[in-house]
């Protein structure tokens, strides 16, 4: 073992801890082991940064935009509400419709997004059916996961195998080479779950009957004392608001008025559109209807010096495709406990705009800006489905905001489709036909896709920025060139022989076995997307050695990644159910364990047919 090759693997071996003990954000852990390598020797710096300019990091950003397209629009919320309609009151049926159209759901855009679009649904499901929710939360986890192993756009790991085994001079896999695969496993697990629900889903959260636990939005409204300060104005054409950002405005400081939601509404439409999410970017526009909250008072002040005119006063909170409202408390843990509403800067982290806190169960009285925040608060939060799935994908642990309430409107909502949702939905269809047919490099058709996602209006360029996932993209980016790393210093050669000398004296189904367990075990403790970076070179590795076919240890790899069953960390969509089921760490465990067995038992059986060795 030379010098270079242990270098290598200390520095792996040193993101592999930092990655488990998530201290530091894994982004940023990714590029001290980048420039580890850097300073050690190891890699040039056009090796180092090769990653960023990748085509799995362009098409991953690419699917990114896609899939909030089709969120901005209303397409997921209202596959979600159809679903509600038609679930019925039976267990068993409400399991398996709820879990097929997850997977499907989660097999186009991102799980997490998923997840947070069908969580109230299921919610809705098990109120109406009697049911605690954490009878079906963690199905709704699991079949999400089990949803990127259906294309080769599921999930990034299903990408990164196929990056891999085009550098090794294999011919391309198809959109649906997955597909047998992750339907088998689809199959398998919803039938599990189905059979032994009563052993593997436990009884956690409280059993409800009616509709009447979870509040509506009128009665958050007044459970924060908002009822009586909500509005409509509509901002005349010379009014100094015109053409300015939120931001630029200061409406709040100023006046003390918090703009809830923004409906475009220019002299040549009859009536206003639906209500969106606003940021601090937002501009104001001559004629838009904005759904504020402020004291009468104020209100009054505010319209007489900018020029706006009260439409109509409410005591119902705004909701859309484009603008959800949910209820959020403080961790033990939050880095937001001691600092006020201003200084956490929520709106920039997340695009969400505070409404409203309450303390123990209280609302606050007058301007709770600048009141110090502490654990177990609760926070009225308003912004885009997509702000929502940000929330929880920056909390992997829930160590600062747990979602304590989903007002039970946004459930039952059922919005008629626009414009731009019919145009998603026609972006959405012409591009998974075009990646069927192999056409052209899928990379291409993604980012075609992503600009038609944006030319048409589905999402704002400049809600792409500020909404892309730029964690993961730089996770990715700067751990591909570890694989470099290995395969330059023979370290993956290295690992792979010794795999082969532990099991090569097996048969080859030994060591897909082996890399299903190490991969599987790895996808427990960090993301999906990290364990497939480190896995495929070694995968490709031991397909070397042993002079076999790198496509079933690569597809078994990228499955076993997704298999992030077993613990509330293992992926963001196992955290987002874990407080709202109220479940415990065993109750992963418990399930988890047993579902990844059945799928090695799939992968061992399914795949060398499929992808011979």
């Amino acid at each position: 073992m030379t010098t270079e090759i242990v270098f290598v693997l200390c520095v792996l071996l040193s993101l592999i801890v930092l990655f488990v003990i998530d201290r530091i954000r894994i982004d940023l852990v990714a590029i001290l082991g980048l420039l580890a390598l850097m300073f050690g020797g190891i890699l040039t710096p056009s090796e180092a940064v090769a990653g960023f300019g990748d085509t799995t990091v362009v098409l991953i950003a690419s699917l990114m935009i896609v899939g909030d397209g089709l969120f901005q629009t209303g397409v997921a919320a209202w596959i979600g509400n159809k679903l509600g309609q038609i679930a019925g009151r039976s267990e068993p049926r409400i399991l398996v419709i709820l879990m097929t159209a997850v997977a499907v759901l989660s097999a186009f855009i991102s799980s997490t997004g998923t997840v947070a679009i069908m969580l109230p649904v299921a919610v809705s499901l098990a109120q109406r059916a009697g049911i605690s929710p954490s009878r079906l939360l963690l199905p709704l986890a699991y079949a999400a996961l089990i949803g990127g192993m259906l294309t080769l756009i599921g999930t990034p790991p299903n990408l990164i195998a196929a990056e891999a085994l085009t550098a090794a001079g294999r011919p391309p896999l198809g959109f649906f080479s997955f597909t047998p695969v992750g339907l088998t496993v689809l199959l398998t697990v919803t039938l599990t779950l189905v059979v032994l629900r009563h052993w593997l889903l436990p009884v956690r959260a409280i059993t409800v009957t009616d509709d009447k636990r979870a509040p509506t939005l009128a009665e958050l409204a007044a459970e924060y004392r908002l009822a009586k300060g909500l509005a409509q104005v509509r901002v005349a054409a010379d009014s100094p608001l015109a053409g300015r950002t939120l931001a630029e405005t200061r409406l709040r400081s100023r006046y003390g008025i918090t703009v809830v939601g923004i409906r475009r509404w220019p002299e040549s439409r009859s009536e206003p559109g639906l209500p969106r999410a606003v940021t601090a970017a937002t501009r104001i526009l001559a004629g838009d209807l904005l759904d504020v909250v402020g004291e009468r008072e104020a209100l009054e002040l505010f319209c007489r010096q900018e020029r706006a005119v009260i439409q109509s006063l409410s005591s119902q909170l705004p909701f859309g495709p484009d603008l959800h409202v949910i209820e959020v408390a403080l961790t033990p843990r939050s880095r937001f406990e001691g600092q006020t509403i201003a200084t956490a800067e929520l709106r920039q982290l997340f695009g969400v705009t505070v409404l409203g806190v309450r303390r123990l169960g209280q609302p606050f009285s007058g301007n709770p800006v600048h009141e110090p925040l502490r654990f177990g608060d609760t926070l009225l939060v308003a912004g885009a489905p997509a702000q929502l799935e940000a929330i929880v994908r920056s909390q992997q642990t829930f160590s600062d905001l747990v979602i304590v309430a989903f007002p039970r409107d946004m459930a039952v909502s059922d919005q008629p489709f626009n414009r731009r949702a019919w145009l998603a939905i026609a972006i959405m269809g012409v591009m998974l036909i075009t990646m069927a047919t192999g056409w052209f490099p899928i990379v291409t058709i993604a980012l075609t896709a992503a600009v038609a996602m944006v030319l048409g209006g589905c999402v704002s360029l400049k809600d792409v920025y500020q909404r892309l996932n730029w964690e993961s993209l730089v996770l990715i980016a700067a751990m591909l060139p570890m694989a470099t790393a290995l395969t330059k210093t023979g370290g993956a050669t290295l690992i792979a022989e010794q795999l082969v000398a532990a099991l090569g004296n097996f048969s080859p189904l030994a060591i897909l076995a082996g890399i299903f367990i190490v991969t599987s075990l790895l996808s427990q403790f960090i993301s999906n997307t990290a364990t497939a970076v480190l896995i495929m070179p070694i995968a490709l590795g031991v397909s070397e050695q042993l002079g076999l076919a790198p496509e079933p240890l690569l597809i078994t790899a990228a499955i076993a990644a997704s298999t992030a069953f077993a613990t509330p960390v293992a992926s963001p969509v196992n955290t987002l159910v874990l407080a709202p089921g109220g479940y415990r760490f065993i109750d992963y465990m418990r399930a988890g364990i047993l579902l990844q067995v059945l799928v090695l038992v799939i992968c061992l059986v399914v795949v060398p047919i499929l992808f011979p060795w």
